[in-house]
């Protein structure tokens, strides 16, 4: 079996690991991305002739013609959760199986959410920005998480994680998601407006569809209170920046924390992240040794069933796999 794997040499070693790409190279002839920048679809055809498997990071779109110009591709493996720029009908017409890894991240996701939550509450990063830069920090008044509401939206993996270790300090907890049905005497079930009005810290978890585009707009913004802050560790597309940035501005919120937006490679928007009263990490959520290796084991564990023609966990278009050998 060859496989190309198409992270950059800069990435390879945080997002897929050596020991993960030594697992690859015990049953396969594995091809590496050795350019700086990410393979645009026309070079992605190029660079993966011939090849069987492409185990892809999350910067490598893969749209139709990709499919269409490799006939000897089997599988297209994405090592990450999100699948969005992969052209899933069009691997599906031409037999190609797709796979996503599992959320391996959830633990290393749900406890930047607190940090960000403890940073919020004491103004870490405010007062080491300003040591840093040589200017004497302004003493202001901190705020306890015990005995404050946390409202997570949605009610996936990683906030199933979040609530209980929030509610272990002393945090009350609530959560709206429409397509869940809560059974947590730790976790108070209510409706979005609800959440918002109630919560001194919102946290957007739900996943990005096209119904919750722009969830948290204008209208969203002004049920919280005054002195709330909103945390984003979900996707960019969630939130209305421009209605965001003027909440913040006019102190209508108190501040936010995200590590996703709307700039390159789902990293928060340089401009909202300037803002004073916003902390801003670059996509780093899942970014532990830990929560890494468990996606590219992930991949690993796929191409092993690849290898025997068997359907591996985590695809996603099993039914028009017609690819399998040959």
């Amino acid at each position: 079996m060859k496989i190309l794997l198409t992270h950059i040499p800069q990435a390879r070693g945080q997002y897929y690991g050596a020991r993960a790409l030594a697992a690859l190279r015990e049953m396969a002839d594995v091809r590496l991305h050795e350019a700086s920048e990410s393979l645009a679809p026309a070079q992605l055809v190029a660079a993966a002739a011939g090849i069987d498997v492409i185990v892809a990071d999350r910067l490598t779109a893969a749209p139709a013609e990709v499919f269409q110009a490799l006939p000897e591709l089997k599988a297209f493996c994405r090592v990450a959760v999100d699948i969005r720029n992969i052209d899933v009908a069009a691997a599906s017409a031409a037999g190609v199986l797709v796979t996503r890894a599992k959320p391996g991240f959830m633990t290393a996701v749900a406890e930047l959410g607190l940090g960000f939550m403890i940073d919020l509450a004491r103004g870490i990063s405010r007062a080491t920005g300003d040591y840093h830069a040589g200017r004497k920090p302004e003493i202001r008044m901190g705020r306890e998480l015990a005995g404050a509401t946390v409202g997570i939206i949605g009610y996936g993996a990683i906030s199933r994680i979040l609530a209980p270790m929030v509610s272990s300090l002393g945090m009350n907890v609530l959560v709206t998601d429409p397509y869940v049905s809560i059974d947590d005497e730790g976790v108070e079930q209510v409706a979005l407006d609800d959440l918002l009005a109630r919560s001194d810290y919102v946290v957007c978890l739900a996943v990005a569809t096209a119904e919750t585009e722009n969830l948290i707009d204008a209208a969203a913004l002004a049920r919280m209170r005054a002195d709330a802050c909103f945390i984003n560790l979900s996707r960019g597309n969630l939130v209305d920046e421009a209605a965001l940035a003027d909440a913040l501005r006019a102190g209508r919120i108190a501040g936010a924390a995200m590590d996703v937006g709307r700039a390159a490679d789902q990293m928060p928007s340089p401009d909202l992240a300037a803002l004073p009263n916003v902390i801003a990490t670059p996509h780093i959520g899942g970014l532990t040794p830990e929560a890494v290796e468990s996606q590219a084991f992930d991949t690993v564990r796929q191409v092993q069933a690849l290898s025997r023609g068997e359907v591996p966990e985590g695809a996603v278009n099993a039914q028009a796999w017609t690819r399998r050998r040959g």
